[in-house]
């Protein structure tokens, strides 16, 4: 494949894998609202029913690059209808199930449709012109957040007035209109990576690898820190994960290139993506339980679990407007300056947050400062890694980039979690976390970004040098997301 092959079916595509990514995001934060009613009706204890939230997490993140290697071998459109299936399937079990292992297993499927979002964005890269690529990857790429912001009211509302099953059927039926969308609307790129072989023990390695991770990140502070079973997965997490590495440096086709990750621009994005990651969710934890801890505490708003879904939904809807702005922004000074300004617009909102938090219109107003800066810096990041990798790599090299900002989520789930179950106060015989725990919590969003400021600010600049014969080839393979600028 020379290089992108520009369709004229431009904003049906753009459009198509926007809703894609949008209703991923909207699948994972289906069973938010039900947490509470999880146990009893799936007839379990709330131990075994946490699983349903967390076995999503773990098959996405194993399924995430290894989507993204296979659309760069057999098709992105043809992996794009792949993981259709399994969120179709997967739905349907959920809706019908009765018990807490068929509610798991459907939702492990659901986590396997996960990898569409950096397939989409991959794609977008093959079949946009230059002009409209980084508004586009700035849109697809903050569906996610989208899906995210405009998800938990929809599942609230449906959960308060429906039987929870409709959001299943709700959930397979969108993923039918994906599927169909994608058939006519999505054009068939030959694959850049075609011919190459798949790195079956690599994608063994690094899924086990994660999900001894992601176990102990998750649950570390249910089974104990410092329990056997979480010290022994970490440890396992090491080994597998390096073993992993050396294996994928010595791999001639490997699942994920290491070398081309290790360049400074990769990986210095990488990075940053787990600190912005960290930072979105963050808020996400603590926003929620502000809006809907009881007045008694001095400090909660007493709101329903439909309404903080309301309070927060315009924080969605701003993303979806911010986004194009990004990709303007990305155009003019290029996507490190437009990571900077989101991750600097994250900091600011956790910063506006301790002043407002103590109101609805507040809170309100925060989620959309906040998830303004993320809309800026989702998009950022995958026009960096695009421009920075060969084509035969676009969507293995996304997927990357998206577990990166998956496992920045866990920890920033772990971590806040246990600064949030720590700093308690005690009112009416109940345990709530404390004002202090919360204003901690947003402290350490603040930083978080800042730190992603300081790694974003070291991204090198493409250079501009003339480049000797080896380089100019590999320039030649690797057209820029945006330009030639930083």
């Amino acid at each position: 494949m020379d290089g992108p092959q520009p369709t004229s079916r431009a904003g049906g595509v753009v459009a198509t894998l926007a809703f894609a990514g949008t209703t991923a995001a909207i699948m994972q934060t289906l069973v938010t609202p039900l947490i509470a009613e999880l146990p009893k009706m799936l007839h379990t204890t709330s131990s075994n029913a946490a699983w349903v939230i967390t076995v999503t997490l773990l098959v996405a993140a194993v399924c995430v690059p290894v989507t993204g290697r296979l659309g760069d071998l057999f098709g992105k459109r043809r992996m794009l209808l792949a993981c259709s299936v399994p969120l179709i399937v997967g739905s349907v079990v959920c809706a019908l199930s009765s018990s807490v292992v068929p509610m798991i297993v459907g939702r492990g499927m659901q986590g396997m449709g996960m990898g569409m979002l950096p397939l989409g964005i991959a794609l977008l890269r093959d079949v946009l012109p230059q002009e409209k690529l980084s508004s586009s990857i700035a849109l697809v790429s903050a569906s996610m957040g989208i899906g995210g912001g405009l998800g938990l009211p929809i599942a609230a509302a449906v959960a308060q007035y429906a039987n929870w099953r409709a959001l299943f059927w709700g959930s397979a039926a969108l993923a039918v209109v994906i599927a169909a969308l994608i058939w006519f609307l999505i054009p068939d790129v030959p694959a850049g990576a075609k011919g190459q072989r798949f790195d079956v023990p690599g994608a063994l390695g690094l899924g086990a690898g994660l999900v001894a991770l992601l176990l102990a990140v998750s649950k570390g502070a249910d089974w104990g820190w410092g329990s056997a079973i979480t010290l022994s997965l970490f440890a396992a997490a090491v080994v597998l994960l390096v073993g992993w590495g050396l294996w994928e440096l010595r791999a001639n086709e490997p699942l994920i290139d290491l070398r081309t990750t290790a360049r400074p621009r990769v990986l210095l994005t990488n990075a940053a993506s787990v600190f912005v990651g960290f930072g979105m969710y963050a808020g996400m934890l603590v926003m929620p339980q502000l809006l809907q801890f009881p007045e008694a505490t001095g400090y909660g708003l007493g709101q329903s679990i439909l309404a903080s879904g309301l309070w927060m939904a315009p924080g969605g809807i701003m993303m979806m407007l911010v986004s194009p702005l990004g990709g303007k922004l990305t155009d003019a000074r290029g996507p490190k300056f437009t990571l900077i300004c989101g991750v600097l617009i994250i900091a600011a909102g956790y910063g506006l947050a301790m002043a407002l938090m103590g109101t609805a219109w507040g809170i309100m107003l925060t989620i959309i400062v906040i998830n303004s800066g993320v809309g800026l810096a989702y998009g950022a990041m995958p026009a960096l890694i695009m421009s920075s990798v060969p084509l035969s790599e676009t969507a293995a090299a996304n997927g990357f980039n998206t577990l990166m900002r998956s496992l920045g989520t866990s920890i920033g789930a772990a971590v806040i979690g246990v600064v949030l179950a720590q700093m308690t106060t005690t009112v009416g015989g109940h345990s709530f976390t404390s004002e202090g725990g919360f204003r901690a919590g947003l402290l350490i969003g603040c930083g978080v970004a800042l730190v992603a400021v300081a790694i974003t600010a070291a991204i090198p600049a493409v250079r501009r040098a003339e480049p000797d014969a080896e380089e100019a080839e590999e320039s030649d393979a690797v057209p820029s997301a945006a330009g030639a600028k930083v």
